[in-house]
């Protein structure tokens, strides 16, 4: 299917790897445009080299075709200035951003015992604002032009309080209360905004999830992962590029009447309407 996503810029945060590289590589085969913003400079430019090797696989040895066709930013993105300045710098190179889908930033899973006040801080810090400060000089640049589309990468964490995550969830929550509002805000000036909430995938929080489960169960990591698959109706946990399709599809003109969705991508795990 042609998502229509030719010559579309599209800024990814979290791009350097998992879930949000997975989806920049979706983007660059739809004949996107990439800017990966993260904000360690030798992550971005080891997930740039990832992104092209994968891009020549696919098509067969084209990546002369995709050189041209990804920047790399880093920036911190719990400073706002730096977010600001990494849009800035995106949009010199490609101009105005099309889609921006946010992927950044993952809140440390903690035990409940373990919890601090700057636990709860760093969450927010680390999930939310991550989020918000690029969300925001973003969303009103779109406005201003009429047009464009924002997908949030959030997670399920936010819909069921997992002992584990509740600082994290907590994150998650207000991310997808602000997908919902700014869907609802900025319709009428002709922006989307859709949030997708994961559950487990093939990334590298996973490990550090199933650690704080097997401490709170006082079992071994492997065997906390193996209780987790369990209770997965799919029967095994999602892969990025999984995921990475659904926010492709969100992102795209095919999508033009979906706005203010929170889609669940748990495969079930949690039966809820």
């Amino acid at each position: 299917m042609d998502l229509q996503l030719q010559d579309q810029h599209v800024l990814v945060t979290g791009g350097s790897k998992g879930i949000g590289l997975a989806c920049a590589l979706g983007f660059l085969r739809e004949g996107a445009r990439v800017s990966l913003v993260s904000r360690d400079l030798a992550n971005l430019e080891q997930g740039r080299k990832t992104l092209l090797e994968s891009f020549a696989q696919a098509e067969g040895g084209a990546s002369i075709q995709a050189e041209g066709r990804v920047s790399i930013h880093a920036a911190d993105l719990k400073d706002p200035a730096g977010a600001v300045a990494a849009l800035d710098a995106a949009e010199k190179a490609f101009g105005p951003v099309d889609v921006l889908v946010n992927s950044a930033g993952a809140a440390r899973r903690t035990p409940p015992d373990d919890l601090t006040a700057a636990s709860w801080h760093d969450a927010m810090d680390a999930k939310y604002f991550t989020y918000i400060h690029m969300i925001d000089p973003v969303v009103k640049r779109m406005g201003r032009r009429g047009r464009g589309a924002i997908v949030n990468v959030i997670g399920q964490g936010g819909k069921v309080a997992s002992p584990v995550h509740m600082a994290g969830g907590a994150a998650n929550a207000a991310l997808m209360l602000v997908s919902a509002g700014m869907a609802a805000a900025y319709a009428a000036k002709g922006v989307r905004v859709n949030a997708v909430n994961p559950g487990l995938t093939l990334t590298e929080p996973l490990q550090e999830g199933m650690k704080a489960d097997a401490k709170l169960q006082g079992i071994g990591t492997d065997e906390a992962l193996e209780r987790a698959k369990s209770r997965l109706p799919l029967g095994r946990i999602a892969t990025p590029e999984e995921v990475a399709n659904t926010v492709l599809f969100l992102a795209s003109p095919k999508a033009s009447y979906v706005t203010g969705a929170i889609v669940a991508m748990d495969g079930a795990v949690t039966p809820m309407i």
